[in-house]
């Protein structure tokens, strides 16, 4: 009787990352392993690792998933920047009068630094070293202030633009393929960034929604867990929060609006983003505001009228009006250019850059290694027959279509009990996702039951991400053991969020079908 490899396979890889070890060298490791071990027992052709070559390149000239370092850079200048700080007292200001309200604030800066940043753990960290302590202060249920920073962190993962959302666009894309493929169809459809993102919008904000009304509804039943604010503090002035709020609104219109709009690709509105947020932190680092209004309207102007009125001085007809709009744009672009300079040497001095770019690197250095990896794993695992195991244990499931997406969606939300998202989305999802779509499933509508599911996988113990960065910035007389309680009823949020989107479609596929 011949070995099972294929799911001995997958279930080495869990223990082995269980155990410590570093989860690209673990993918890798256990990869060889069994390609070894499958070759020596004849169940695997080792003539399948030359095209390792080809997959590697492929994923390092993805245009998708080149995105992710400009994204990452954009939410890492924001959060070294502290703009998250004066978010926070901004709106910890406006709400904090009544019950729950430093909470709800919470909830709606976490949304718009899950908008501008998608970085969970900058998030979490930002929210427990800040809002936390306040919330503390003015006698919130401990539990409940942990598991509120906790959560509103997650929000970076399925509000776009985020790190999650775009490895999600580049699997769900690949999937749909094949299903066509084995379905006959050579005139191919595909799934792109920009549907995805829009995709995502509307479960977002319905999460947002849930978060708050459970907060409101459980300071109204129990005050004393969400008090009003016991600490006098000043209304915030219509300019306060005008200054707080606009600039990290306008960038989101501006990178999400370029991509939904068809304007821009995920990697030029991903530019835009990191020159928005240079300019952003270069404000916040003293640039005078007449050098930041006037980078950011010339670079406004230029991006809308090169849109409008193209120049090509290439063509043999261009005459003087071309030559005029060159000159012009030019200028345009020289000014924003020199606003862009002013603001990075002011981050730079400000030691903000260096640690940016640092960071940057580290956790782009991270997600690729990581994807690089899971290929090769995924490789392997199909030339060990994994991938026809894992659709004939779909199409064997009792409930046809919606009893193997309910399977497939159980089993997703117990490896986030123990897997980090980007090992579920570029290991698993590729195996799971094509058997899916060829039952009938829409691609958009499982990419964001999935996404939710996933950004769930923050937030369950024992290794939730978020729960860790919480831990390694909550104020001491916060336990693991609160932290871990006030998760819970978040996570039964999620899982209602992830019925409702299931229940009604339409919330994940209008938006993307109404701009698409």
């Amino acid at each position: 009787m011949m070995l099972p490899l294929d799911l001995m396979m997958f279930g080495a890889l869990i223990a082995v990352i269980l155990m410590g070890y570093p989860v690209a060298f673990s993918i890798a490791g256990v990869a060889t392993g069994f390609a070894l071990l499958g070759s020596a027992l004849g169940a695997f052709n080792l003539g399948l690792m030359g095209a390792l070559a080809q997959r590697f390149f492929g994923v390092m000239t993805n245009p998708v998933l080149t995105a992710i370092p400009l994204f990452v850079l954009m939410g890492v200048i924001l959060e070294k920047s502290r703009i998250a700080e004066d978010l926070l007292e901004t709106m910890g200001r406006l709400f904090g009068s009544m019950r729950g309200g430093l909470g709800v604030s919470v909830m709606l800066v976490g949304a718009l630094l899950a908008a501008s940043t998608g970085i969970v753990g900058a998030t979490v960290v930002a929210m427990g070293m800040i809002a936390l302590p306040a919330m503390l202060r003015n006698g919130y249920n401990p539990a409940l202030a942990s598991g509120m920073v906790c959560t509103s962190g997650t929000l970076g993962q399925i509000i776009p633009p985020s790190t999650l959302l775009i490895i999600m666009a580049d699997v769900m894309s690949s999937a749909f393929q094949q299903a066509q493929y084995k379905q006959g169809k050579f005139s191919i459809e595909t799934v792109s960034v920009g549907q995805i993102f829009a995709a995502a919008i509307v479960p977002g904000l319905l999460l947002v929604s849930l978060y708050i009304l459970y907060i409101l509804i459980r300071a109204w039943l129990r005050p004393q867990d969400a008090p009003a604010m016991r600490e006098a503090v000043e209304r915030p002035t219509r300019a306060a929060i005008a200054g707080a709020i606009l600039p990290p609104i306008v960038l989101i219109i501006a990178v999400l609006g370029a991509i939904l709009g068809g304007i821009a690709s995920p990697n030029e509105a991903a530019a835009v983003g990191a020159v928005g947020a240079a300019l952003m932190a270069g404000r916040r680092m003293g640039l005078p505001l007449w050098v930041y209004l006037g980078g950011v309207a010339a670079l406004l102007v230029l991006a809308l009228m090169a849109g409008m009125f193209p120049v090509r001085l290439q063509r043999s007809d261009a005459g003087a009006r071309e030559m005029a709009l060159a000159a012009l744009y030019a200028v345009l672009a020289l000014a924003g250019m020199g606003a862009v300079l002013a603001a990075i040497w002011r981050i730079a001095r400000a030691g903000v850059l260096g640690a940016a770019v640092t960071s940057t690197l580290t956790v782009t250095s991270m997600i690729f290694a990581t994807i690089l990896m899971a290929s090769f794993f995924s490789l392997v695992f199909v030339g060990l027959g994994g991938e026809h195991r894992v659709a004939q244990i779909l199409e064997s499931l009792p409930g046809g279509a919606t009893g193997a997406l309910v399977f497939a969606m159980a089993f997703i939300f117990v490896l986030g009990f123990f897997l980090d998202f980007v090992e579920i989305a570029v290991i698993l999802l590729p195996l799971v996702v094509p058997p899916l779509i060829l039952m009938g499933h829409d691609p958009i509508s499982l990419s964001v039951l999935i996404a939710v599911n996933l950004q769930t996988s923050f937030l369950t113990p024992p290794f939730g991400f978020s729960l860790f960065y919480l831990r390694g910035a909550a104020p001491p007389e916060i336990t693991t053991g609160q932290i871990y309680r006030g998760v819970v009823p978040f996570i039964g949020l999620q899982i209602l969020g992830v019925a409702i989107i299931w229940l009604l479609p339409p919330l994940a596929t209008w938006l993307p079908r109404a701009v698409f």
